[in-house]
């Protein structure tokens, strides 16, 4: 592959090929693999993880990384993305761009003749999202025939992840007030994955024998506007002990933060025993380097 775009881009055995070397370079120290190259950092929104974890890669790799906000390149404003991506390509080697519209990351993959990475869109987290399966990977000692329950927001993340495990043969559930399920064509691609998917309007009956349990913020950036709404369609849908106690007794709790306790998960929820939030977190760097090695490699 040339991008990274959406998880629609990858196979099975990429996903687990890319598990696989997150897991080798994670153990196997610093390596120069990417000694010399270049990676652009096109960022339409704020960011910690995402930004520092590109960063630190590219230099635990032995490349570098330039940080380029909205104020400096203004993507589609002050200059057509085609000729950012243009232009780009004459300097840097990668290109991870976060941005409001997926459309723009699409723009610039077609145009760019190295390679783009989905940094986070308003449709999918790919990067995010392979994180969170090499975590689920090492916690559960594999994939397959595992259930992970998605309570909150059909978002971004929710459709990567629904893909995502669409491909790796764990079965899906997610519960969401109405009118916030995922879209139908997400659902048929997904299926066309031979996807198992439970849809419901009930976190209790969502989170039932889970062995993953994964929620995400109530209102992503961009729909600041709508929080009040959203806070009182999601009430009924915070992740707390006691949701948790009706999945598996060894159930693991994930989100990709930041995370706003009392709104969609319950006060000190991120330090329960069950919480490997911060592994999560953790492991954004190791799969972005295997990102990294794979495309620019």
């Amino acid at each position: 592959m040339k991008d990274l775009i959406s998880i629609a881009d990858l196979t099975s055995d990429d996903i687990q090929n890319l598990i696989k070397s997150a897991i080798a370079l994670k153990h196997g120290g610093r390596r120069p693999l990417l000694e010399g190259k270049i990676l652009a950092l096109i960022f339409e929104k704020p960011s910690l993880r995402t930004r520092v974890s590109f960063d630190v890669a590219m230099k635990q790799l032995g490349g570098h990384a330039i940080y380029l906000s909205q104020a400096e390149v203004g993507l589609g404003e002050r200059e057509p993305i085609a000729d950012v991506a243009r232009v780009l390509s004459r300097y840097v080697d990668g290109i991870v761009a976060r941005t409001f519209a997926n459309q723009s990351v699409a723009l610039l993959a077609r145009h760019a003749t190295v390679p783009v990475i989905n940094g986070l869109s308003d449709e999918e987290h790919p990067c995010q999202v392979l994180s969170d399966l090499l975590t689920i990977y090492e916690k559960k000692g594999g994939l397959e025939g595992l259930t992970v329950a998605y309570i909150g927001d059909a978002n971004n993340v929710a459709n990567s992840l629904l893909l995502a495990c669409s491909l790796t043969g764990v079965e899906f559930s997610i519960a969401s007030p109405k009118g916030y399920g995922p879209k139908e064509e997400v659902l048929a691609l997904a299926r066309k994955n031979g996807g198992q998917i439970l849809i419901a309007e009930d976190a209790k009956q969502a989170v039932q024998g889970a062995d993953v349990v994964y929620t995400d913020v109530w209102t992503s950036m961009g729909q600041e506007a709508e929080a009040a709404r959203r806070r009182s369609a999601f009430a009924r849908y915070q992740v707390n002990e006691e949701l948790l106690s009706l999945a598996k007794k060894d159930v693991i709790f994930m989100h990709p933060l930041p995370a706003h306790q009392g709104e969609e998960i319950a006060e000190g929820l991120l330090d329960s025993p069950h919480s490997v939030v911060f592994d999560q977190a953790e492991n954004r760097l190791h799969m972005q380097k295997a990102i990294l090695v794979e495309l620019l490699g």
